[in-house]
């Protein structure tokens, strides 16, 4: 990996022969946990300005139509998270010169409160090329991280890390971008639903493009699952404010709530285009499910080259195939699935090893899939199961020959990862055309089908038992690698909740990491281990866009009770009595038994649950008068004692958990907040003109 300065620019042909596509990775951690940034690309003509406000990408506007750029999304890292771009360099267009890669804070943050400030560029397998890091960072609320540009046939990266003080809107500002505040006074269903802004239809597609996209399609209730969700029930809580640039996409999305149905009864099932219901072995299952997801893949554009831009696949025409058979020794091998895709003349090939319910991936197999790609010239095995990749912890063990020129990426891809990115592209972001919709919806329904087998994380290993009767009988010992396993179930469990949440709700979603800097992912889960050992506690906490704090989840073993929890900081030089009335109108729908219990510094404060508490808010206040620094809300229910996904299961009790503190308690206080930012403030009397007599 070269590493750059300042400054610095290199060739990418100088250090890959396979740098057609990239993945641009940008990356930074938080001690506290509660740092956050969003990636912008910007394509630039000769003249240093964007060609239109449509060559701006970022959280509203995140993918080109010809594939060149693809906003991955967040990955959560050791200390942090990372934010991954794909960038065809193949399908840039020829009078675009530079492709700018930048990332900005939002809501008064400054990048000089994160640390680990850095951009990474990797080539179609996966290697890393080059990084950056950036380490003068200060009160900059955007920074331009580095950018690629044209010299004759060739592209080069050069390393900027130049900052602005006037966050995203000065520096698209800079670049010829039109940027609209305008936008952050859309209603909370307006900005739940909302795709892009239509702009000022100069550059619109014409209508044509766009057949039937006039109506969006009635949404289908899904069909009764082993998972339900809360969290649909009530509106999305709003984004962060940030500005929005005026770019030309209309898309279509779907309704979140279903029309009314046809049906005399609730035992008529409306006809799918994939059905689950009698599929009868986890073969005939996997056979299915691979079928189902690569026919949609090829059919949607917008959903292919989401889940394949990741894997270095380039922007192109993409077919795919199944159960083909391809010689290796004596017995030919037969992969679930073939992904290919042209582009210019090239291919781009990828098999694809599926796996359903609780089967696990095995070395053996995925082996031979690499040495087949390997001979084959192909560039890519994707692995497909029920499993979360952890960094650190593989999910299978296979070896590479470093003697081969010819390289092969092996990539992991979990069923709760396929349904994220189908939720948001038919909920929030959009697609193409209402076919495409419908296709994403029925695929949706599919995965939902209690008998597809692809429910996502569904058991939290065999270790599991062992380590709850150790804890009850006080017999775990710390450095117990049983405890490490169920360590790292929690951890899969917690990101599969994050893209269910994410995906209902079209916000990011990501678990916080409080850790310090340079501390690995296996130190980090042996000392939550550890912990666990002498606690008997999990805890994880959640980083949900528009909510108004983190909220933490902790299961306790020893008392078998999940606590879903928030903290809600009081204004500085805030009234106590004030700010205890005001929250108790901001919990005027909450649940009864939801528990208040004020933060004092250095020592414990008044506690009670909201029945108590509404009818004397003043209860929660310390008596001695201590100054208070928030408000802890926190629900509790029991906890499911099996480690599967069974409706008595851990899994599930943790998802209800999440679900109903999202619904009854983060829904509800965001709406307030919202509903108090668009209140304007009383006048003082003191400043009141007097109106004129008469008026």
């Amino acid at each position: 990996m070269r590493e750059m300065t300042k400054g610095a620019n290199v060739g990418l042909a100088d250090l890959s022969d396979d740098a057609g596509t990239v993945i641009a990775s940008l990356s930074w951690s938080s001690t506290a946990g509660d740092g956050d940034a969003d990636v912008s690309v910007l394509l630039l003509d000769a003249g240093g300005k964007v060609r239109g406000d449509a060559d701006f990408f970022y959280y509203n506007n995140p993918s080109a139509a010809d594939g060149s750029v693809q906003l991955l999304g967040k990955t959560p890292t050791d200390g942090g998270s990372e934010d991954r771009i794909s960038l065809d360099l193949t399908a840039v267009p020829e009078d675009v010169e530079r492709l700018v890669v930048a990332a900005s804070r939002y809501g008064g943050s400054r990048f000089g409160d994160l640390d680990d400030l850095r951009m990474t560029v990797a080539d179609r397998s996966g290697e890393v090329l080059l990084g950056f890091s950036i380490g003068d960072a200060s009160v900059e609320s955007a920074f331009i991280f580095g950018e690629l540009y044209r010299r004759g046939t060739e592209w080069k990266y050069r390393a900027v890390g130049q900052g602005y003080e006037t966050g995203l809107a000065g520096l698209a500002t800079d670049f010829g971008i039109d940027v609209d505040d305008e936008g952050e006074n859309e209603s909370a269903d307006e900005a739940a639903h909302a795709v892009a802004d239509p702009g000022d239809g100069e550059d619109a597609p014409p209508a044509a493009e766009f057949a039937g996209a006039a109506q969006p399609l009635p949404a289908v209730p899904a069909q009764p699952g082993p998972k339900t969700s809360a969290v649909e029930e009530q509106p999305a809580a709003p984004a962060p404010k940030r500005p929005r640039a005026r770019t030309a996409k209309k898309k279509v999305t779907l309704p979140a709530l279903a029309t009314k149905s046809l049906a005399e009864n609730d035992s008529w099932r409306a006809a799918r285009l994939f059905p689950a219901s009698n599929l009868k072995s986890d073969k005939e299952r996997e056979v299915r499910a691979t079928s189902v997801l690569l026919s949609v893949m090829a059919q949607v554009p917008e959903f292919g080259r989401r889940l394949t831009a990741a894997f270095g696949a380039p922007a192109g025409r993409m077919q795919t195939f199944t159960e083909v058979s391809l010689p290796h020794g004596e017995t030919p091998k037969r992969p679930d699935g073939v992904i290919r895709v042209e582009r210019a003349g090239k291919l781009w090939t990828a098999l694809v090893e599926t796996k359903t319910n609780g089967n696990a991936l095995k070395s053996e197999q995925v082996q031979n899939y690499m040495d087949i790609a390997a001979r084959r010239g192909y560039e890519a095995v994707i692995t497909l199961s029920n499993d979360v990749a952890l960094e650190g912890s593989p999910l299978v063990e296979v070896k590479t020959d470093g003697r081969r020129k010819h390289k092969v990426a092996l990539w992991h891809l979990s069923w709760a990862e396929v349904a994220h990115q189908a939720q948001m592209l038919i909920r929030h972001e959009g697609v193409g055309n209402a076919a495409h919709a419908w296709l994403l919806q029925e695929l949706l329904h599919y995965l939902q089908h209690e008998n597809s087998g692809c429910h996502g994380f569904q058991n939290m290993g065999p270790s599991w038992v062992p380590v709850r009767n150790g804890i009850d009988e006080e017999t775990l010992s710390q450095g117990d690698p049983r405890a490490v396993e169920v360590v790292e179930s929690w951890e899969r469990l917690i990101r599969q909740v994050c893209l269910r949440i994410g995906g209902e709700l079209g916000q990011k979603a990501l678990p916080v990491q409080r850790t310090p800097r340079g501390t690995t992912a296996l130190s980090r889960r042996a000392a939550h281990a550890d912990r666990l050992c002498e606690e008997g506690r999990l805890a994880a906490e959640l980083r949900v866009d528009g909510s108004p704090g983190t909220i933490t989840i902790v299961a306790d073993l020893r008392t078998g009770k999940l606590r879903t929890s928030v903290e809600i900081p009081v204004p500085e030089g805030a009234y106590p009595l004030t700010s205890a009335k005001r929250l108790m109108r901001q919990l005027a729908e909450a649940p009864a038994d939801l528990h208040v219990e004020t933060l004092v510094e250095g020592q414990n404060g008044p506690r009670g649950t909201l029945e108590r508490l509404r009818p004397e808010p003043g209860d929660v206040l310390p008596r001695d008068g201590s100054r208070i620094t928030g408000f802890r809300l926190s629900l509790f229910k029991s906890m499911g004692a099996t480690r599967g996904n069974a409706e008595t299961g851990f899994i599930r009790s943790v998802d209800n958990a999440v679900d109903r503190f999202h619904s009854h308690v983060i829904a509800h206080l965001a709406q307030a907040e919202r509903r108090t930012r668009r209140t304007p403030a009383p006048e003082p009397e003191s400043t009141r003109v007097p109106a004129p007599a008469g008026a």
